[in-house]
């Protein structure tokens, strides 16, 4: 009586562990299935905040991504420093275009993106860093699936790898944590909200709906207008260039001012702000990449120059020194206020 006992015991324990393992999705089994949902979605919108601790404080910005199957993205970002509005990142069947509705600006990139980087806001973007990556890690805690996995950031080697989450109900992004060297975390993505298979409008992804439904109500786009004091700008990472000369240029509607720093390499920041927005025209055509400047700008950057606008002002910095990441670090620093 007692051996059968026991042997009753073993049987209900072993079925108890079949049981559990049952339960528990492999690494293959979460890979698998969040490439099916993302083959499967006709869409979906997510709510984002992303705080960014590259300089020397903490920076936060909002982040409103649409994605509708196949190729269309609408991507508004919007900091907590600019009080002029934000800007949007848009693909549709015409191309890939970034718009400043308080400018009325629009500038059409000859780009891959967002195929060509890693993009923490976006749901494919961070299935594919992980499919793609063959020494990639999984754990799991009570509510999440957990990945470690490489970034593919081809202007800052950096930030080398992030840590994806995703909840266990719906196979949808929570946090992103990308990593430095260090492993320390310089910028977590937040997803607040992320809505599944929504509708959308056919304008939804049209440039002129976007500017004008972006656009500040007090924004003058005619007559003489009344210009705020101008705040220079200086960067405070200037890879050990001084300012040696600065040039202040009065236009016909606005100021330009033109800085110039030496050093062992050197570069040239031109910053722009007019009295008055002109009428919106056709986007000005960019050779170059998109890339996230960190204080809810996206800038345009090519081989020797990269261009931004931020609260209301235009900045270009050139430099034949200068590399492309290093541009970039130049450029994310430019927070530095003199009052004119």
């Amino acid at each position: 009586m007692i051996k059968k006992s026991r042997i009753w015991m073993i049987f209900v324990f072993g079925i108890v562990l079949v049981l559990a393992a049952c339960g528990e999705k492999s690494q293959e089994d979460v890979v698998k299935k969040l490439g099916e949902n993302v083959e499967d979605l006709s869409g979906y919108k997510a709510n984002v905040e992303m705080k960014m601790k590259t300089g020397q404080e903490e920076q936060l910005f909002k982040i409103d991504v649409w994605h509708k199957k196949e190729d269309f993205y609408r991507v508004s970002l919007s900091s907590n420093n600019d009080d002029k509005g934000g800007q949007i990142i848009l693909k549709n069947k015409d191309g890939v275009f970034v718009l400043t509705p308080e400018l009325k600006k629009s500038f059409k990139f000859q780009s891959e993106w967002p195929e060509n980087s890693s993009q923490p806001y976006l749901f494919q973007s961070l299935v594919e860093d992980i499919s793609g990556d063959e020494e990639v890690k999984f754990t799991t805690d009570e509510k999440h699936y957990i990945f470690k996995a490489k970034t593919n950031y081809q202007t800052n080697n950096s930030l080398p790898f992030q840590e994806i989450y995703f909840d266990k109900e719906n196979y949808t992004p929570t946090l992103v944590k990308i990593l430095d060297t260090d492993g320390n975390t310089v910028v977590e993505v937040k997803f607040n909200s992320f809505e599944l298979d929504p509708s959308f409008k056919d304008t939804d992804f049209e440039i002129d709906q976007n500017m004008a439904s972006a656009t500040p109500e007090d924004v003058p786009t005619s007559g003489d207008g009344v210009t705020e004091e101008l705040q220079v700008m200086v960067p405070i990472q200037t890879i050990g260039a001084e300012l040696t000369d600065r040039l202040e240029v009065d236009l016909e509607n606005g100021k330009r001012i033109i800085s110039t720093f030496t050093g062992e390499k050197n570069f040239t920041l031109v910053q722009e702000k007019k009295n008055v927005v002109e009428t919106l025209s056709s986007p000005v055509e960019v050779s170059g990449d998109i890339v996230n400047l960190g204080f809810g700008a996206v800038g345009a950057l090519s081989e020797n120059t990269v261009e931004w606008d931020y609260n209301g002002m235009n900045f270009y910095l050139a430099s034949d020194e200068l590399t492309k990441e290093e541009l970039i670090e130049v450029a994310q620093s430019v927070q530095g206020q003199e009052v004119k």
